[in-house]
């Protein structure tokens, strides 16, 4: 049976446009999410660009299942599957996110965490004074939605991967912070990952 160019494009866009709707990276993935302590509204798709998008891909790495690596200068972030797959999602890298390297732990997580700036934040800009003892979880707190504490030797190397309230942010490299996901997308990791976890920090071009 022949089939004409016509039918073969229509149904080749037909496919394309099933894998898009139901893998990773549509608007399910981004929708509103009612059900959180501090409720969050859907995230436009069109604010994030495809290639950002949480998304399982090809990954070929020694690394186990499980385990996180953290490609700074490529911006994105890797949970490995194994089998040669991986989750992958779109990260923005503050100037904290470059003082780890190689391997660590997941020390603890938290849902909605506090945040207290540094004392070198507190003299950079004197606007975060008035947080000196904290400022509580939620939409507005520069953590986003979940925070994952990494630790080296049982020791806290200050190094998180949270949440953002600033989603244009992604896949950017910024003043200030760690390594900050979209809020969708840390709620996604955090419910994969367990205290204990290993982490790969990557620096430089230096194969996982």
């Amino acid at each position: 049976m022949s089939i004409s160019r016509r039918g073969f494009l229509l149904g080749a866009s037909a496919l394309l446009a099933g894998c898009a709707t139901n893998g990773m990276g549509g608007r399910a993935d981004y929708g509103a999410r009612p059900d959180e302590k501090h409720p969050l509204k859907a995230m436009p798709l069109d604010k994030i660009k495809p290639e950002l998008r949480r998304r399982e891909v090809a990954y070929e790495t020694r690394e186990a299942p499980g385990t996180i690596v953290v490609d700074t200068p490529a911006r994105r972030l890797y949970y490995v599957l194994g089998e040669g797959r991986a989750i992958r999602y779109g990260i923005g890298v503050g100037r904290q996110g470059y003082s780890l390297a190689g391997y660590a732990t997941v020390g603890r997580k938290a849902e909605w965490p506090s945040w207290t700036p540094t004392a070198k934040m507190m003299r950079r800009d004197r606007r975060n004074l008035k947080y000196a003892g904290g400022l509580p979880g939620g939409i507005t707190n520069p953590l986003g939605a979940r925070a994952m504490y990494l630790y080296q030797g049982g020791h806290d190397t200050m190094f998180r991967i949270h949440g953002t309230n600033q989603p244009w942010s992604i896949g950017e490299a910024m003043s200030s912070g760690c390594v900050r996901m979209l809020n969708h997308d840390v709620i996604d990791l955090y419910a994969r990952v367990e205290p204990g976890a290993r982490v790969f920090v990557v620096q430089g071009r230096r194969e996982a």
